[in-house]
């Protein structure tokens, strides 16, 4: 199999997992960079306060995102944009508890990806004093950028897993997962919900 996947990126409000402002999408195809788009997105009712710690690190605020869309409007087009693919993230806990929460808040079931810790990748490909993203993302050839704008974040991500399987001689993420030892999750069971029209 070749080495496919989608990488991810969110950007959250306030300290609420559900309240995802923005996303960052990256479509990896045969190890190479093919399509990648972002956008942002207002919080669920509840989880829609601006916190100015997390303002501090993104720079969105609430009038931002005032006319963007829910995260209900968006859902679909998200799962459109990453099919089936394994969904990697920088610190990929964080981005999937993201996705579950955001469709808890709202009804709607999460969609049951599963995904591949490019920081778990960093720790195990690289040798740095911090496995942050713009340290490990710089390791692996890819420079500068706006750290926190969730498609830039979500672009260097895909780029540590397309080097780290370069360095590995991984064909896919399965085979990348094995060689470093790292743990590919499987789908989150999630309880279910109602729909939401």
């Amino acid at each position: 199999m070749p080495l496919d996947f989608t990488a991810i990126d969110f950007e959250t409000a306030n300290s609420s997992p559900a309240s995802a402002c923005s996303v960052g999408l990256v479509r990896v195809r045969e190890g190479r960079v093919v399509a990648q788009t972002g956008w942002l997105i207002r919080p669920p009712a509840g989880h829609d306060e601006f916190n100015e710690w997390n303002t501090k690190i993104h720079g969105l605020r609430a009038h931002d995102v005032a006319d963007a869309v829910t995260w209900v409007q968006q859902l679909g087009r998200l799962c459109a944009f990453a099919g089936a693919d394994v969904l990697v993230a920088h610190n990929a806990g964080f981005d999937l508890n993201v996705l579950r929460r955001a469709c808890e808040a709202t009804g709607l079931e999460a969609p049951p990806y599963r995904s591949l810790c490019s920081l778990a990748v960093a720790r195990k490909t690289y040798d740095l004093d911090s496995y942050r993203l713009p340290k490990a993302a710089a390791a692996a050839g890819f420079g500068e950028f706006p750290h926190h704008d969730a498609l830039a974040d979500a672009r260097a991500c895909a780029q540590i897993v397309i080097d780290a399987a370069r360095r590995a001689a991984a064909d896919d993420v399965e085979s990348l997962a094995a060689a470093l030892g790292v743990r590919l999750s499987a789908p989150a069971a999630s309880a279910p919900q109602r729909a939401v029209a």
